[in-house]
């Protein structure tokens, strides 16, 4: 059943939605007020229907195909009243905050929301569904926020050595009366977030979970009927589901499965399986998987190599225990993706029974159709968020616009790559670099990064500096990967996937040298990917560099290597991961 499209929209292609003052809004007499006392049960059980609060950015379809999973129906927000109705309330709040309260407070919400939870009805805030609750946020700010719970929402501090955003599984310490989180254990939860709200004092009352990234930080907050968390259920798998389950109070009826023993205690090493996707010959939209970029087979027929369906893969790859799933569009840079319906289906329906996060690539920049309509990258990227991503891959466009950085030294704002950004966050925006080896005998023979090599090049030469390609590997431009992955942070990146092409297919594991180069340049998360082909690979990739994560394709497509043996390895080896 197709999602209707978001009662209160964001207009994210208007630009007066992107020029943000730091808001003002007074409540009269409301400074902390109380919750009504702790109730034993929730009230939740009698209804039949969600009321959904989705003020029409991001990835909310997870959260309507969670909710439908568990037998429930949605009514979305409409109007202030709605809310003030609901029987049961979700606000999953997705994207930056000052947009969010912006548009809450245009459209009336706020003053019903604060209503709301003050009658201590059933409520489940998620991730910007928790910080709204806050007094107000650092984020391009200072901005005012509902002021329901003492404290201030602000940046992670990253010069103590944490990526930022906060990217990935990690552990909860849960206390007391928690309730939704009581079969949670030591089990990881998914975050994916740069700002967060710091216990204190003030707000001890409120905390029913803490996590340490850092520092520690708050995770969740009940007070009686009313929850939210930090992280996203609904990219939690099956613990996820158990917490949604908890709130929603379906005693176990949804055949939600039931969690074994947990183990976790720290931010997590994350497994990625990735899925090249692109029609073949016939037109049928298959996964394919290239070597060395070629993705047709060595045959008479010259075909293009089919490794399966992209929604089936993903589906089984959940199953296996993937902790993200990403969708390569490689024909995307020549075609026009917000025509691309079959790629949009594939999110839609992958998003029905994948609960773990999903990003998607391929094509996400500016584009004028035959009809002379121009599409912003926003636009297109909105239309992706809509359709069941959570995070969006930029490659080509992310290129240039870092080109252009370099040689001005000026932050237009126009870039897709800013744009996207500035509006749903920079942790919903992953830069794919794809950089090929170029030997050198001197390291002062280029203007670009160059390191001594722990693989000599084919005439003995002992230095490397690795060179961006654009267009799937085709062309090559004049910035090294080192010079792009520190100016994509500077404008707004969130992740980097760090390719290199003369791994990939080979089998023979990750260029550990360009993963550490990138991973000791930038202060985001970065993903390793290309070569993998036994489970002692990826160990080795996360033992000598700092990458958060290791991507692969072809050993999981051919069944070579299950994720499963891949985590089970890591675990031996010390390294902590989500099992």
């Amino acid at each position: 059943m197709e999602a209707p499209p978001p009662p209160l929209s964001l207009q994210l292609a208007s630009s007066s939605s992107l020029r943000l003052s730091p808001l003002s809004i007074h409540f009269p007499n409301r400074r902390h007020s109380r919750v009504q006392p702790l109730r034993r049960r929730l009230i939740c059980r009698a209804a039949s229907t969600v009321t959904l609060l989705d003020y029409g950015a991001g990835n909310v379809r997870s959260v309507r195909n969670a909710i439908r999973y568990l037998g429930f129906d949605i009514k979305d927000v409409k109007n202030p009243n709605d809310i003030l109705d609901a029987e049961c309330l979700i606000f999953p709040g997705v994207g930056a905050f000052a947009p969010a309260m912006n548009v809450l407070t245009q459209n009336g919400m706020a003053e019903a929301l604060c209503r709301y939870i003050e009658k201590d009805r059933p409520f489940l805030g998620i991730c910007l569904g928790l910080q709204l609750l806050f007094e107000s946020s650092e984020e391009n700010g200072p901005i005012k926020g509902l002021g329901l719970v003492p404290g201030v929402v602000g940046r992670f501090d990253s010069s103590g050595g944490v990526r930022v955003p906060h990217i990935g599984w990690n552990a909860l310490n849960i206390r007391k009366d928690s309730n939704i989180l009581e079969e949670i254990g030591d089990h990881h939860v998914y975050f994916v977030h740069s700002y967060r709200a710091l216990p204190s004092e003030a707000n001890q009352e409120w905390i029913s979970s803490t996590c340490n990234y850092g520092e520690k930080f708050i995770s969740s907050i009940r007070r009686g009927n009313v929850h939210a968390v930090q992280f996203h259920p609904e990219k939690s798998g099956d613990v996820g589901l158990s917490i949604l389950r908890r709130f929603l109070d379906l005693s176990g009826s949804s055949g939600v499965k039931r969690l074994g023993i947990g183990h976790a205690s720290r931010l997590a090493k994350r497994v990625i399986a990735c899925l090249d996707v692109r029609t073949n010959d016939q037109g049928d939209l298959v996964v394919t998987k290239g070597d060395q970029y070629d993705v047709r087979e060595q045959t008479k027929e010259n075909e293009v190599r089919n490794l399966g369906k992209p929604v089936d893969l993903a589906r089984q790859y959940y199953k296996d225990g993937a902790d993200e799933i990403s969708f390569l569009n490689i024909t995307g840079f020549r075609d026009f993706p917000l025509g691309d319906l079959p790629m949009l289906q594939v999110l839609r329906k992958a998003s029905e029974n994948v609960f773990v996060p999903l990003t998607v690539g391929g094509g996400i920049r500016d584009f004028t159709d035959a009809n002379g309509r121009h599409y912003s990258s926003l636009e297109v990227a909105s239309e992706y968020f809509r359709s069941g991503a959570d995070k969006i891959s930029i490659g080509s466009d992310a290129v240039y616009a870092a080109e252009d950085y370099l040689k001005t030294g000026v932050k237009t704002g126009n870039s897709s790559l800013e744009q996207i950004s500035r509006v749903y966050g920079n942790q919903a925006v992953v830069v794919s670099i794809d950089p090929r080896r170029v030997y050198v005998r001197n390291p002062d023979d280029v203007q670009f990064m160059v390191i001594k090599t722990s693989t000599p090049g084919p005439q003995g030469e002992e230095y490397v500096w690795y060179q961006c390609t654009v267009n799937g590997g085709r062309d090559g431009r004049p910035i090294g990967a080192y010079e792009l992955a520190r100016a994509v942070e500077e404008l707004g990146a969130g992740e980097i996937l760090l390719n290199c092409i003369d791994c990939d297919g080979q089998g023979k594991g990750f260029d550990v040298d360009l993963v550490k180069l990138i991973s000791d340049a930038v202060s985001i998360p970065v993903i390793a990917s290309s070569g993998a082909g036994i489970v002692e690979h990826f160990s080795e990739v996360f033992e000598k560099t700092n990458a958060s994560a290791a991507l692969a394709a072809g050993i999981f497509h051919r069944k070579e290597v299950p994720i499963s043996s891949v985590k089970e390895h890591l675990l031996k080896e010390g390294i902590e991961v989500r099992l």
